[in-house]
């Protein structure tokens, strides 16, 4: 029995390692589906560390397999913990399990893509996005006995008890962390319970671009859109000889925590667009990606007029361009779109598809008329 005053604290009981689960139930990983199986406890445990105090927390792993990470967040102490598995084949020893923690864990077969969370945990965890720091409220009292009054209100107003975790298989992780950022946008999916944080694995490469820095050869796309949501952070790394199989990459450990408010407050699918577009051509200047924001009959004059208003300029590198210029860029590219509401919808592919279709139809008409002849 816990001593008074004191939570008390569980662990799991003696259970097979998971390299004997493995064997017990036969399980392989599959290439195709880029699985990994992380064996060493002393990792997960890690990884779990990072994700930081899981006390009471509600936790939502991701991509369990065999349940190495599984183990080690249920030994965090945590409230409940929903695992989402889309192979049956770990079905069998994700239960045995949730055998030896009852009540705290729950399977659902299903995939981590489509799956709705937003119902999964209890609606009184859900917190204000902008939430304060006790720097702010002891700022905004005025004397200490305001302060008092204050407190009793805080602990509605810190983030959310709840966490996402996951050693992601490759395949997938480039796809769910874009859902999951424009969830965050959105404040919808595991956000609805506020400034959910994230602690996931990807490929170190992956890793080193979501945290890559303004001018470094690693600044891409996702170096963009992930840090203008969330403060993101590499927290370590994993050798690829600790996974079984052993994958031709190194793994990297990134800890996601969303922003109060974004460093660029317009529509998810506005700034994707204007980023995807910049890193067209990452290694040309800036100006040739963002020319294929506009159609092409008013592609050199709409280019320089946004690079102008947005105070860009049309020499750098899009890894060069900072938070700040993008920022610019997605501010002055909304406006213009307000003034042309055909604006957004246009595809430079969609017109090189166009193109490209038409000039097939001029050489079938030619060979017609030469074979008339």
């Amino acid at each position: 029995m816990a001593a008074p005053g004191k939570l008390s604290t569980f662990r799991l009981p003696p259970l097979p390692t998971i390299r004997e689960i493995i064997k017990l139930f036969r399980l392989q990983a599959v290439k195709q589906l880029s699985q990994n199986f992380l064996l060493d406890l002393r990792l997960t445990d890690k990884i779990v560390r990072k994700a930081g105090d899981l006390t009471n927390a509600y936790v939502y792993e991701v991509g369990p397999g065999p349940g190495g990470i599984t183990r080690s967040i249920l030994n965090a102490n945590v409230a409940k913990l929903l695992v989402v598995e889309k192979d049956t084949r770990f079905i069998p020893g994700l239960q045995m399990l949730s055998d030896a923690a009852p009540g705290k864990l729950r399977i659902v077969h299903g995939d981590v893509l489509t799956f709705k969370i937003e119902k999964a945990f209890p609606a009184n965890l859900k917190r204000p996005w902008e939430d304060v720091t006790y720097q702010d409220t002891l700022r905004s009292c005025m004397v200490l006995i305001v302060f008092l009054s204050c407190v009793t209100s805080l602990e509605y107003i810190e983030p959310p008890s709840v966490h996402i975790i996951g050693n992601l298989p490759f395949s997938v992780s480039t796809p769910l962390i874009i859902k999951w950022l424009e969830n965050i946008s959105c404040r919808n999916g595991p956000f609805t319970y506020g400034r959910t944080q994230m602690t996931l694995t990807f490929q170190k490469e992956v890793a080193e671009r979501l945290t890559a820095s303004t001018g470094s050869k690693q600044r891409s796309r996702l170096s963009v859109m992930a840090q203008y949501l969330c403060g993101v952070q590499h927290v370590f790394t994993i050798p690829g000889r600790a996974f079984v199989p052993k994958p031709q990459v190194d793994v990297g450990v990134v800890h996601f925590t969303p922003l109060r408010q974004p460093k660029i407050e317009q529509p998810f699918k506005l700034v994707e667009k204007v980023v995807q577009n910049t890193f067209q051509f990452r290694r040309k200047r800036c100006y040739r990606g963002l020319g294929m924001l506009f159609p092409e009959a008013q592609r050199v004059e709409s280019t320089g007029r946004l690079l102008r208003l947005a105070d860009v300029d049309p020499t750098l590198r899009p890894s060069q361009l900072s938070l700040s210029h993008f920022k610019s860029l997605c501010d002055v590219y909304r406006m213009m779109c307000d003034e042309d509401p055909h604006l957004f919808a246009y595809n430079f592919r969609e017109e090189l598809k166009q193109s490209k279709s038409n000039t097939q139809e001029d050489e079938d008409e030619d060979d017609e008329e030469t074979h008339a002849l």
